[in-house]
């Protein structure tokens, strides 16, 4: 009869480690997590998208924009064209790079896909600003509050003031 010895006992660990579904990071685990977010900056007045683009053919030709979006030049990837983050069949909707629709305030998702470190970030609270009780709800800011998406170069910002050390602690 044989017994078990310690190296036994680890390669059963190791086998259960990679046979076992994981449970992922904590992360991941929260990518279908909503996050209190205010509207897109931008948004106000022009969305629904639908509203102007209802029944319009969709032009797929990367060009010079014209008309209502003129002011608007993509610099955000080489090669890239509005299609890549914006939906063609539903304007109301963004889509990821696998075809998913995503809505306007989870655009921090679709930025995800590409800049993946920095969403890890936002979701802990170290890039960004978010608002609220320390315990307790917060709400983000979109990545598009500070960054434009279609010319995200990141724009200097000047730092607030350090907080004011309250007098009764010393």
């Amino acid at each position: 009869m044989r017994t078990c010895t310690a190296s036994g006992i680890g390669l059963v660990f190791i086998l259960l480690l990679l046979f076992l579904p994981s449970r992922g990071s904590p992360a991941e685990n929260d990518i279908h997590k909503k996050y209190l977010v205010p509207p897109p900056p931008f948004s106000e007045g022009i969305f629904p998208c639908s509203q102007c683009h209802q029944g319009m053919p969709v032009n797929r030709t990367p060009r010079k924009l014209e008309m209502m979006h003129q002011d608007i030049v993509l610099h955000h990837m080489p090669g890239g064209w509005c299609f890549d983050c914006h939906n063609p069949d539903n304007r109301d909707m963004l889509r990821f790079a696998n075809g998913k629709l995503v809505k306007f305030e989870e655009s921090y998702n679709l930025c995800g896909q590409c800049h993946g470190i920095i969403l890890r970030e936002w979701k802990a609270g170290l890039h960004g600003k978010r608002t609220g009780m320390w315990n307790g709800e917060k709400q983000y800011l979109l990545c598009v509050h500070c960054h434009w998406p279609h010319d995200p170069a990141f724009k200097a910002i000047t730092p607030m003031p350090p907080p004011v050390m309250p007098s009764d602690i010393k």
